[in-house]
């Protein structure tokens, strides 16, 4: 069934896909097309049901389907879907978003992470009257033209780190450093004195891989950024509410001028939100110096109910250190098979995303995650699948762990691992 659905997909949306990173083409087959989700399971279109590690890359921290934000988004359908109106959920999400996130003074809701990246930057360049802005190799921000420079997620996947579309003059003024590099920054803030905007990063990278920053990295990135008055943007689409309440901000205690945010916010929803300093945000229109961003679904009632009821669950008591122990025996359990098997490869773990690298030398940066066996992954991904594990379909992606996944599940996914691991090297 997914193969004739996959089949006819191809005949009228591009690639069969709504998007890259779903496509199968770097591990081989065609894609799983999913019909339901449960807990920390979802069940594709054949019957065949899968222990889930991708949660819609990211947002489903407590599980698909989850009763109690069901029945929130089923009354809040029976009352109206978009108004293109303020209502009341906007004001107490916002307000719940500027009591968790550090950085966080005012935010604005948006769509997708792609629109809150693009508007951040839109704003530092407004705010600050200059061109250019500083981004890391394999860093994903979306798909904003001022991104799809040396990109990474499905971008490097299928092997395009730049994208045709994207004009000279746009990469013009976007200069791209090496990730944990703190000193290709410095020199690179030295060479454009007054020209640069913004320094954007994902404070951990999750689009090349789970890569941590290095010890000081990104405390070194927010003392140049002051000193040369550049507006500091942490890109927690990610890692927002996934390692740890208040994101990578709070993990590390850096506190960057804006703060992009997406996935869990919407609690399977589409949304986005960016949001930081009030000297900054009050430069949007209808404020201040009128930077322009607007939309008509921002802060729309369903995805706005769904995201404030699912970080009300995550305030309660013991729910990060829940989240903790199930990641943390994950990470444990794959360290033990890889020792048993006698084999090096890498496990980078931050909070609720890890990855298995392929690839026995430590990844901290691009150039080390694009030294991956990928076709070594390729057959790991697809005997993962058939032991009933669902894992991104890219070595260059997180696999996310949820509060739904219980003990059995952690066990089982072990297990797999265990034996996909052998019959890899085998």
């Amino acid at each position: 069934r997914s193969k004739t659905l996959f089949d006819a997909a191809q005949q009228v949306i591009p690639g069969g896909v709504n998007s890259p990173a779903r496509a199968f083409g770097p591990v081989g087959g065609d894609p799983l097309f999913i019909v339901k989700g449960e807990g920390a399971r979802i069940v594709d279109a054949d019957g065949k049901s899968y222990i889930d590690f991708v949660g819609s890359w990211g947002p489903l921290i407590l599980g698909h389907a989850h009763p109690e934000i069901v029945a929130a988004v089923n009354a809040v359908v029976a009352e109206g879907t978009s108004f293109g109106a303020p209502t009341e959920i906007e004001v107490k999400m916002a307000q719940l978003v500027t009591e968790i996130v550090p950085s966080v003074e005012m935010v604005r809701m948006v769509n997708s992470g792609t629109e809150a990246t693009m508007s951040a930057i839109r704003l530092a360049r407004g705010h600050t009257g200059r061109d250019k802005i500083v981004k890391f190799e394999g860093c994903w921000h979306g798909h904003a033209d001022s991104f799809l420079i040396q990109a990474g997620s499905s971008a490097l996947t299928m092997g395009a780190p730049s994208s045709p579309g994207v004009t000279p003059g746009t990469a013009a003024d976007s200069i791209t450093v090496p990730f944990n590099d703190l000193e290709a920054v410095e020199k690179a803030v030295v060479e454009n004195r007054d020209k640069i905007a913004a320094v954007i990063v994902e404070p951990v990278a999750g689009n090349m891989g789970v890569i941590p920053p290095a010890p000081d990295f990104l405390q070194g990135l927010r003392d140049v950024t002051a000193e040369m008055g550049i507006v500091l943007i942490f890109d927690e689409v990610i890692t927002g509410f996934r390692v740890s309440p208040g994101g990578a901000q709070e993990l590390y205690g850096v506190t960057p001028d804006l703060t992009t945010l997406g996935k869990i916010i919407g609690g399977g929803l589409p949304v986005g939100a960016f949001g930081g300093k009030r000297e900054i945000m009050s430069d949007i229109s209808p404020l201040g110096k009128m930077v322009s961003q607007a939309g008509t679904l921002s802060g729309n009632p369903l995805a706005m109910t769904a995201g404030y009821e699912t970080l009300k669950r995550l305030q309660v008591p013991g729910v990060y250190d829940a989240l903790e122990a199930k990641a943390q025996a994950l990470e444990t359990g794959i360290l033990e098979n890889l020792k048993a098997l006698g084999l090096k490869y890498q496990a980078n773990r931050v909070g609720s995303i890890m990855t298995l690298f392929f690839t026995e030398a430590p990844v901290t940066s691009f150039e080390a995650a694009n030294a991956c066996d990928q076709d070594l992954f390729a057959r790991y991904f697809r005997e993962m699948v058939n032991r009933g594990i669902y894992l991104a379909p890219s070595q260059f992606e997180a696999a996310f762990v949820s509060l739904a996944h219980s003990d059995a599940d952690i066990d089982a996914t072990i297990k797999a691992n265990y034996e996909a691991l052998k019959a890899c090297i085998n």
